[in-house]
């Protein structure tokens, strides 16, 4: 594994995704590897009534605020297992979209995802985040088992 440089994990903020960031996290620290968390979002619609009371700064509830919160706790958990050079990135769009995209832009030689939704019903019938990185990215993929 030692010929990694630079390692992609996703995390939407849950707990299985929290064990693929930590997974992810090992493995850049043995490979002496960044480690780049991302997390993709969909900004809320702005409900009139906070637009009305928050003003200016609604866009804390309807924009990447819960991503950039999402993104801290994983490297908080990174940092603790042990992984040293760590960077963090929220960016708005779907998930296997913005994980191809953030791998292809980094240079990374390695993506990491748990298998959440993989095994579904769901999964299997409109597809999962795994299965799509999976069949679309460009580097190799490790697939946590998180479930």
């Amino acid at each position: 594994m030692g010929g990694y440089s630079t390692v992609v994990v996703g995390t939407d903020g849950s707990e299985t995704s929290f064990r693929a960031v930590e997974q992810a996290a090992e493995l850049a620290r043995d490979a002496s590897a960044l480690l780049v968390i991302a997390c993709a979002y969909v900004p809320e619609r702005p409900d009139p009534h906070t637009q009305d009371v928050l003003g200016d700064e609604a866009y804390q509830v309807t924009g990447s605020a819960p991503a950039d919160d999402t993104v801290s706790r994983a490297r908080d958990r990174a940092l603790a297992t042990g992984a040293v050079k760590v960077e963090t990135v929220a960016v708005q769009g779907k998930p296997a979209d913005t994980l191809c995209r953030i791998v292809a832009e980094r240079n990374a030689d390695l993506l990491v995802v748990g298998n959440r939704g993989l095994n579904t019903l769901a999964g299997r019938i409109i597809g999962s985040v795994p299965l799509d990185v999976v069949r679309r990215a460009p580097v190799d993929v490790l697939v946590v088992h998180t479930t």
